[in-house]
């Protein structure tokens, strides 16, 4: 009884994970035949547990029920739990946005439509008190969520700094938050390179394209939108060692201004980029921590100018 239960909650949390599974592939990953692989499915039905058999591959499907599964919530509680995911997926708790996005496209896969409808009604009337800036419906997290989980083609409007807009065909992979920003990291297939996008400026256009083979980033999701937000776009980049262990540093650096690398458990790199280098002599000086300039050669005359105007200045 105990290896059936344990093998249903695989089962379903491998439904969950995926838009589409045959039963071939299910049976391999639950090394179970075929045979009761339908056999849990139907159990998993019996349970209210919406399972839709996809035709032409002879696989199966979690999709959108009359009524929420039982998951041990009643309505109002589903509704709590969205309106919150919803909430924290806008940054309001610091370090669960992302995974908030994950459990939110899971639970609003199979959330009825009448739920649906209350979720998005009380977040219509609800005003966060911030400090301004972009904003993201997670209405458009959740559909680029899906599409990174289920490697689906996205297209989507997109609007560049300068006002330009173009429309844009990718293979999404990750979502990223920075504490202030939602970028999507994704394939560009018009420009044969991966891109970073930012969330807010982009509107999605459905349906969603053909599946795709996901490919390797060529470096982890996070370290590449900080690459290419705080340092590529800029005329200078400049390598600071820091005289101080990274986590320190990280304090003082946001991820969309600066990179870091730990050298040793007393200094990292820090990367960061910008048009002016007297500016960035200013951001490096105001760390307060020593350092050494790498690169670029001539950001130490800069610092040394900095250096004797403010000891002018000082009298």
């Amino acid at each position: 009884m105990w290896e059936t239960s344990a093998r249903l909650l695989k089962l379903l949390s491998l439904l969950q994970n995926r838009r589409d599974w045959s039963g071939a592939e299910l049976a391999e990953r639950l090394g179970v035949t075929p045979r009761t692989v339908r056999r849990d499915v139907e159990r998993l039905r019996g349970l209210g547990y919406p399972v839709h058999a996809v035709p032409g591959v002879a696989g199966y499907r979690l999709g959108a029920g009359a009524a929420l599964p039982p998951l041990l919530l009643d309505d109002e509680e589903a509704v709590a739990v969205a309106v919150g995911l919803r909430t924290a997926a806008g940054g309001s708790v610091a370090g669960i946005e992302e995974t908030s996005v994950r459990a939110l496209a899971k639970l609003e896969q199979v959330l009825p439509s009448h739920l649906r409808h209350r979720v998005n009604a009380l977040q219509s009337v609800t005003v966060p008190l911030t400090a301004g800036g972009a904003t993201v419906d997670p209405a458009t997290l959740t559909a680029i969520a899906s599409a990174c989980r289920d490697s689906h083609r996205l297209r989507f409007d997109y609007r560049q700094a300068d006002g330009t807009e173009s429309r844009r065909d990718v293979e999404p992979y990750r979502l990223v938050h920075t504490g202030r920003r939602w970028y999507l990291v994704a394939w560009d297939t018009g420009r044969a390179d991966w891109r970073t996008f930012r969330v807010d400026r982009l509107a999605p256009r459905t349906p969603t394209g053909p599946r795709f083979q996901p490919r390797e980033l060529p470096a982890d999701a996070a370290a590449y939108v900080s690459q290419s937000v705080a340092s590529a776009p800029y005329r200078y980049q400049a390598r600071i060692l820091m005289h101080a262990p990274v986590e320190v540093v990280a304090e003082m650096a946001s991820p969309t201004a600066a990179r870091l690398e730990a050298v040793d458990e007393h200094s990292c790199v820090l990367h960061a980029g910008g048009n002016s280098l007297d500016e960035m002599a200013l951001y490096i000086g105001l760390k307060g921590i020593d350092f050494e300039v790498l690169d670029p050669p001539e950001l130490v005359d800069h610092i040394r100018a900095l250096a004797q105007r403010l000891v002018r200045a000082s009298g």
